[in-house]
């Protein structure tokens, strides 16, 4: 049972802890849980900190276009480090309890990354627009100061983002209800073991997740259309490819992070589903995280070359 207490003499009781129940599993299914997801996670922080240091380290991709990539990889490092830790820990254990500030704690840091991750792919969009469309004067738009602005105003719209919607979350009431079907502290599990009224909270949280993810997507679609269209223009078969091809990886990683997190944020809390979102929600905090700098490695020829040449000269 969880722990309460009484506010001011009223009837209205505060819980002290969350359980999480994460997924149901026997003993031998949580034990292949338990390697798969540790293997993941391992897999994908040293993915993300080889890429960081490759680009740190190479000369040749000191660009704009990884100076954005390295930044999503730094993010990607904490955005997963924010949820699959707990996660991991409660596959194998008994208690799998989190504090109320440990709840809260994670989902301001979760929803700062993610929403961050949103705005960072957008501006990647904008940056291969600018190299694609505006070749000439690329050098001069993507200049080392816009870029470092670019990125310090992704952090700044996901922690505003976290701030707002963490304000209204942490005013809610949980009272005879501890238990929250999830693995991790989500809003939409929140909002529907609340037990005071929820409906301000639940209408901030769905227009800014919209915003959120719908502005950045019409950046990404509006930035690929005008891509399309100039490539289309270019009459060598091979100039159309290369110009394809430095795009390919970022809209491989857009679609597979946006059609994802889309289907769980993209609905009011009346259209919440807790077995189709807890399994999608794997994909988006686990799968995709780990298939990221997979993809940007076999995908582009430039990150390929400098880790071959790195791990050569290391040998």
């Amino acid at each position: 049972s969880s722990f309460f207490y009484r506010m001011g003499g009223r009837n209205e009781t505060k819980v002290m802890y969350f359980i999480l129940l994460g997924f149901p599993t026997t003993g031998e299914q949580q034990l292949l849980l338990f390697s798969a997801l540790l293997l993941a996670y391992l897999l994908t922080v040293l993915e993300n900190f080889l890429i960081i240091l490759i680009i740190r380290n190479t000369h040749s991709l000191q660009k704009p276009m990884y100076f954005f990539l390295g930044n999503l990889s730094f993010l990607e490092i904490w955005y997963v480090s924010a949820i699959e830790p707990k996660m991991i820990r409660d596959v194998l254990s008994h208690d799998k309890r989190i504090s109320f500030q440990g709840c809260m704690a994670q989902l301001h840091f979760f929803v700062t990354f993610v929403c961050t991750e949103y705005v960072l792919l957008a501006v990647m969009a904008f940056d291969r627009f600018v190299a694609i469309c505006k070749p000439l004067r690329y050098p001069l738009i993507m200049s080392h100061k816009l870029c470092a602005q670019l990125v310090a105003a992704c952090w700044m719209c996901g922690l505003a983002t976290s701030s707002v919607k963490l304000g209204f979350i942490a005013s809610l009431s949980f009272c005879d209800v501890d238990k929250i079907n999830h693995y991790f502290c989500d809003i939409s599990p929140l909002l529907n073991i609340s037990c005071s009224d929820s409906s301000s909270a639940e209408l901030v949280d769905f227009t800014l997740a919209l915003l959120v993810i719908m502005l950045p997507l019409c950046a990404v679609v509006a930035s690929y259309i005008c891509i399309l269209f100039t490539v289309l223009k270019i009459p060598s078969p091979q100039g159309r490819q290369k110009a394809f091809s430095t795009c390919s990886s970022h809209l491989t990683v857009v679609v597979l992070f946006y059609s994802t997190t889309l289907f769980t944020y993209g609905h009011p809390k009346l259209m919440y589903t807790y077995r189709a979102n807890k399994l999608v929600s794997v994909l988006y905090t686990v799968v995709v995280p780990l298939l990221n700098p997979l993809i940007y490695c076999l995908r582009n020829k430039e990150v390929r070359v400098a880790m071959r040449r790195t791990f050569t000269c290391r040998r």
